[in-house]
């Protein structure tokens, strides 16, 4: 037998000795190996092992601890950063897969905090947050119980005054797109019209002027620093100049706001007295009627489910009971962006469900490449046996070895942690656009805790079942060789691999749901036709009714534009609803509100809604203004038959019914069709619709902004695209789609790397079957089946348990939506065909790679 050199067994004991112990004892390692080799050659090498520790056993002890007889935790700790050093030195590519999956899976952690954590903190910056509430109303309709935010405009004044409980109260009006001037400079902002206790019910910084009187009256306007810079090109001296809106009413700066805060859901870029948006729109002062937002400022202590159930029946009261289908109530203001959904008139969820669903997510990715690092450390047990064998002869405790390889998990995360920080900080630009967030990387003093605290707990994970594992080996008999793998520890790695890969078919089956969820919204017929159409406000020139026919007649006249008119509505979700609309037989219990479609000549056309019986407007009837056209939902409703030429009240007014439209939706396919009506008033629209010829539409709109201008001198040619603005009512569910994709791909990435190494070990602890086999004449193919049948059916069996969960998750989310997908039995079935073909090339490279080996030199190795 070939003389085992004491050296050998130096460079072993390296691993867990002093360098000048080493020294000491190389003189009696030398003579003990020979005195073994003398009585037995065959033998020498295990007895020698064995013999080295029982004779140097106290030696040892002193090698590793201070003559007090207690461990020096400073030297154990360098100790253990040593051992973890030469073992990522040892088994290079188990290192990088493990590092490549944590830091990865960290990355992702990562990203997923900053969002979650922007969407919880979003409107907790009001200093009165905890008293702050918004009025909604749950309203009866023909098939289901809506809740909208929008109210009548005098319910904050009347709950203000009848309502002892309030302290404040705040009307406030949608946002809008305008013009404002100062001198030549003509810039686009967003605004609101706001009551005047605005300012001292939200946390909005005012850097200039007082809160309490910045907007009374009706010409006063509070601007915020960046709109300053755009108008006056400075922030000093401004206040008390001149602004004008539209050119048309002049308003004068009462104060100047910081920039809205980013994690505000109120996003705008100056306020107008409430008083001028009521007067042009005297309509909202009726109780039947909706439009404005109302927000309530309760006193402390108000118990706020006694609050809902005293106005409950307000709007009733209100109206004498002539409105019964609406019931106000109250919500937490800074609750309501992420718990904004209702259901049959019950709370149930909003944002918070991707909160927590992402948040899932990152557990289970940080979860998935836990489980590399678990399943190679088990499966590369076998090489660091005699190193526990021997440490555990020489005295050492389970716990400290525990502690060692825990040790080792955790300097691993770290070392990911630095990279996975890294990763952010180039990708987070990135993260931000999917997101549509202004999202950072702020590294304070919780932040760090936080990060270290997740960082040490995933190492924990990650490391605990390997340092159990390990630490729990008789050291006998590793060292006499009689050590084998338990059945229970290979099927715990099968087991986890089949958990990561059961996640990842579940990860894959929601993008498929989720795209084709998104791709079927985008291509549903709503019943109207959104392609190529653009709109922009009415204001200038184009707001004056005398001059509204030869602003329409130019723009229809402009070469790639086949169509225009106007519209109060702008078709993307609920503009404005009434009650007003009384008809023969009409039951007083049974009430519903309309959707208000007020709109001009040839509106109806350009947007291709067919109308079904009787006809649209047109300017061949002049006595049109005083008929209306329902759609077939609100008919249907209304119990009419044969309804063309019956006559209706709306607001009083007789209206003759003179066509039905067909159903369309104007809101998001979240919502069912609801009843609406259509009636011919150009003067009340305040948007100007123009549908473009396909194909042509770069052009027409550069013509259509050169006339536009000419036109309306002062004004810029500010549009959007219809159907880009109806998607943007998808903007949750595109994000979903997108972070869905990437972190499918990471799980299946990092589940990768796992039965990358497992397979590439595997192989390694089989070469010499594999060489034997060659020899007697197994073709490579045959191995290759060989070696990637084993892990071809863990992930088969990942298949079958992750399809039937997949198919509960998305059923679940689509329940959201009220027009959605059949779930096809292909999307499932691709799942499963992705993960294993990915799975089975994973394997097979390495599979190809030893079947190819030359039989002579895996049967020469030892």
């Amino acid at each position: 037998m070939k003389p085992y050199p004491p050296k050998r067994a130096l460079n072993f004991l390296r691993w867990f000795c002093r360098e000048d112990y080493i020294e000491e004892i190389e003189g009696d390692l030398t003579e003990l190996f020979e005195k073994e080799h003398h009585h037995d050659p065959r033998k020498a090498k295990r007895k020698f092992l064995w013999n080295v520790i029982r004779y140097l056993r106290p030696r040892f002890i002193k090698a590793f601890k201070v003559s007090s007889g207690t461990p020096k935790p400073a030297a154990m700790f360098r100790h253990n950063i040593l051992i973890s050093y030469r073992s990522f030195l040892r088994y290079k590519s188990s290192f990088l897969i493990n590092l490549i999956g944590l830091s990865s899976g960290l990355a992702c952690t990562l990203f997923i905090y900053l969002w979650v954590n922007d969407e919880l903190q979003m409107d907790r910056f009001h200093e009165n947050g905890d008293r702050l509430y918004q009025v909604l109303e749950h309203r009866q309709q023909a098939d289901r119980i809506w809740t909208a935010e929008s109210t009548p405009g005098p319910l904050a004044e009347a709950l203000a005054a009848d309502m002892p409980a309030v302290e404040k109260s705040l009307v406030v009006g949608r946002m809008f797109n305008t013009t404002l001037s100062m001198a030549e400079q003509n810039v686009r902002a967003d605004g609101k019209f706001v009551g005047k206790e605005f300012l001292t019910m939200f946390s909005f910084k005012l850097l200039q002027g007082d809160k309490n009187t910045a907007l009374d009256g009706k010409t006063g306007i509070v601007i915020t620093e960046a709109l300053a810079q755009r108008l006056f090109g400075t922030t000093e001296n401004v206040m008390g100049k001149m602004v004008d809106l539209n050119h048309e009413t002049q308003f004068i700066v009462t104060g100047i706001l910081q920039n809205v805060p980013a994690r505000s859901s109120q996003q705008f870029e100056f306020l107008l007295p409430i008083e001028k948006f009521m007067e042009d729109r005297p309509g909202l002062l009726s109780w039947g009627n909706t439009g404005p937002y109302t927000y309530l400022l309760l006193k402390p202590g108000t118990d706020v489910q006694a609050f809902n159930q005293q106005i409950a029946d307000y709007i009733k009261r209100k109206t004498e009971g002539n409105v019964t289908y609406r019931t106000p109530f109250i919500v937490h203001y800074p609750s309501l962006y992420l718990y904004g959904k209702y259901e049959s008139g019950v709370q149930s969820g909003g944002r918070i469900t991707y909160v927590k669903l992402f948040s899932i997510i990152a557990i289970f990715i940080v979860v998935i490449a836990c489980i590399n690092f678990m399943n190679l450390s088990t499966a590369r047990a076998s090489r660091r046996l005699k190193e526990v064998g021997i440490k555990k002869a020489v005295g050492a405790g389970r716990r400290s070895l525990v502690y060692q390889h825990l040790s080792e998990a955790i300097l691993l995360s770290f070392l990911s942690l630095v990279i996975a920080l890294g990763l952010v900080v180039v990708f987070l630009p990135q993260f931000n656009y999917i997101t549509s967030k202004q999202l950072s990387l702020e590294l304070d003093l919780s932040f760090i805790l936080a990060l270290v605290s997740a960082t040490a707990l995933t190492g924990m994970l990650a490391g605990s079942y390997p340092a159990l594992y390990l630490s729990g080996f008789n050291p006998s008999a590793i060292l006499k060789g009689k050590f084998s793998s338990a059945a229970g520890e290979v099927w715990a790695r099968k087991g986890l691999v089949v958990f990561q890969f059961a996640l990842s078919v579940i990860f894959i089956v929601s993008v498929v749901v989720v795209y084709k969820q998104i791709e079927f919204i985008q291509s549903k017929s709503l019943g109207y036709n959104k392609e190529n159409i653009i709109y922009f406000e009415r204001e200038g020139r184009t707001g004056n009714a005398d001059n509204l026919d030869s602003f329409l007649a130019g723009v229809r006249n402009i070469p790639g534009v086949t169509g225009a008119s106007t519209t109060q509505h702008d078709m993307t979700g609920h503009n404005s609803g009434t009650s007003g609309v009384e008809w023969e037989g009409k039951d007083p219990d049974n009430k519903t509100e309309f959707e208000n479609i007020t709109v001009g000549y040839d509106m109806m056309e350009i947007l291709g809604i067919d109308v079904t019986q009787g006809r649209a407007f047109s300017r061949n009837y002049p006595a049109d203004t005083a008929r209306i056209i329902f759609n077939e939902a609100a008919i249907a409703f209304m119990g009419l038959k044969d309804p063309v030429g019956k006559v209706v009240k709306l607001w009083g007014e007789t209206m003759e019914i003179v066509g039905v439209a067909r159903n369309f939706n104007f809101e998001s396919l979240h919502e069912t069709i609801r009843p609406v009506f259509f009636r011919l008033k150009p003067n009340a629209t305040y948007l100007i619709m123009a549908k473009l010829e396909a194909g042509n539409e770069k052009e027409a709109l550069a013509r259509l902004g050169s006339f536009y201008e000419k036109y309306n001198p002062g004004f810029t040619f500010d549009y959007r695209f219809l159907d880009a603005e109806y998607q943007a009512q998808y903007a949750a569910e595109q994000r979903v789609a997108s972070l869905s994709r990437y972190f499918a791909c990471l799980a299946i990435l990092i589940s990768c790397l796992g039965l990358f190494g497992l397979a590439a070990f595997t192989a390694e602890r089989r070469q010499k079957e594999i060489g034997i086999r060659k020899a007697l004449g197994a073709g490579e193919l045959g191995i290759v089946f060989l070696l990637s049948g084993e892990f071809t059916r863990i992930v088969f069996v990942a298949i079958v348990i992750a399809l039937p969960a997949s198919y509960l998750l998305s059923s679940y989310w689509l329940q959201n939506f009220a027009y959605r997908i059949t779930l096809e039995w292909w999307y499932f079935l691709f799942a499963g065909f992705m993960a294993l073909a990915v799975a089975a090339l994973t394997v097979a490279t390495q599979a190809v790679k030893a079947a190819s080996r030359n039989p002579t030199q895996t049967l020469k190795t030892d």
